[in-house]
């Protein structure tokens, strides 16, 4: 028991055992974007450069591996635009990529964000662009997939469609492989407002889909994080053959998961457990010969993803972008990293009592993987707190 701020006394549930496989699923490709570990130690101060624990990051990364999961990395999620500056951006990318050449192809098992953060002041198509092809090359020369994230710089540069389909038509030009793209909604970034050259979705998922049509060789998939299930739907029939939309939707994945999308998520980061072991349940329901056993598989399915959403969305509350705390907490609290500590200060983002939900969902959705330990970090959080 642990008397909780917000919520009382609280009794923990029955632990959850989840089962442990490094087999990926077959019917969905499934990516968690993951975070970083800061170095306790270092001065992550805002407006420091990013102090990192590399052994705790890479540590982090293969136990997703070790879940059949594959790493998209050096993304929001590891708060790039939040305090995570180039320099360390870099070496994220190349020390992932290298890590997960100890479990297969690096280009399958990570893929990497290229932006154009490192060059906040580029003021033109021409210097958004090269900013976008130092950071391509980077991760391409590393040997992970690319990402190519949305650009603050852009957003603000851009004065309509055109101007998004010249510069990522030069990028598609570059790429030695198809790339993923990432949309990421105003709810994420601010800064983002008006992405694809209109402040009205539908507008602006027209000018998306004209880009993607007019160069689907080079699109592996979309990334959509914009929090509307009805949408990503429509946008998926819309997508060319052969072109994945990977559900950024940390509030409704498990239901866009079952009906087809692919999976980019911050939440997974979280939930890997879990997530692994309805992907694997998902696998066997899609090969199911009878409808009875299919519908039964696909129960089993949601009974383990449903508790999950609570909890993900209470991360992904307004606002939205310090999502990052509460990932960060429960790796603390399940014992991947040594401290709560996050680059830029950012583990002050959240308060005491949002914190506390979270790990009465957590633990509601068996995400606590050593209850003690859990429990025992809650208690020093509390007792730094005065409680």
């Amino acid at each position: 028991m642990i008397d909780l701020p917000g919520v009382g006394a609280y009794t923990l549930a029955e632990p959850t055992v989840w089962p442990v496989s490094a087999t990926p699923a077959a019917s969905r490709i499934v990516y968690a974007a993951a975070h970083v570990v800061a170095d306790p130690l270092g001065d992550n101060t805002p407006g420091s450069p990013a102090a990192v624990d590399w052994d705790a990051t890479l540590r982090f990364r293969r136990h997703l591996w070790s879940h059949g999961l594959r790493v998209a990395d050096a993304m929001d999620t590891a708060q790039r635009n939040m305090g995570l500056d180039w320099a360390a951006t870099k070496e994220l990318i190349r020390r992932s990529a290298a890590e997960a050449r100890a479990f297969g192809d690096p280009a399958t098992l990570v893929a990497c964000g290229a932006g154009t953060d490192h060059a906040p002041d580029a003021g033109d198509l021409h210097t958004i662009t090269a900013a976008y092809a130092e950071q391509l090359e980077t991760v391409q020369s590393a040997g992970a997939g690319v990402i190519i994230m949305a650009s603050r710089q852009l957003a603000k540069v851009a004065t309509g469609p055109q101007d998004y389909h010249q510069v990522y038509g030069k990028l598609f030009g570059l790429a030695d492989r198809p790339v993923i793209l990432h949309w990421l909604g105003e709810m994420f970034d601010p800064q983002l407002a008006g992405y694809w050259g209109s402040h009205d979705v539908d507008t602006a998922t027209e000018s998306f889909l004209e880009l993607i049509h007019a160069h689907a060789s080079m699109v592996d998939g979309v990334k959509v994080s914009l929090l509307d299930e009805e949408h990503e739907v429509r946008l998926r029939a819309a997508l060319p053959e052969g072109v994945k939309l990977y559900t950024g939707d940390d509030f409704n994945y498990p239901s866009l998961i079952k009906t087809g999308s692919h999976a980019l998520l911050g939440i997974f980061d979280a939930i890997a457990p879990a997530a692994a072991a309805a992907l694997q349940v998902l696998d066997a329901a899609e090969a199911a010969c009878d409808e009875a056993g299919r519908e039964r598989l696909l129960a089993s399915y949601d009974e383990i993803l449903d508790p999950t959403v609570p909890l993900s969305r209470k991360i992904f509350e307004t606002p939205t972008y310090h999502y990052k705390t509460g990932i960060v907490f429960l790796a603390w609290l399940n014992g991947h990293q040594d401290a709560f500590a996050m680059v830029n200060g950012a583990q002050s983002a959240r308060s005491l009592l949002h914190l506390s939900e979270v790990f009465r969902l957590a633990d509601q959705a068996g995400l606590l993987a050593d209850q003690e330990l859990a429990v025992h970090r809650m208690k020093a959080l509390l007792a730094v707190n005065g409680l």
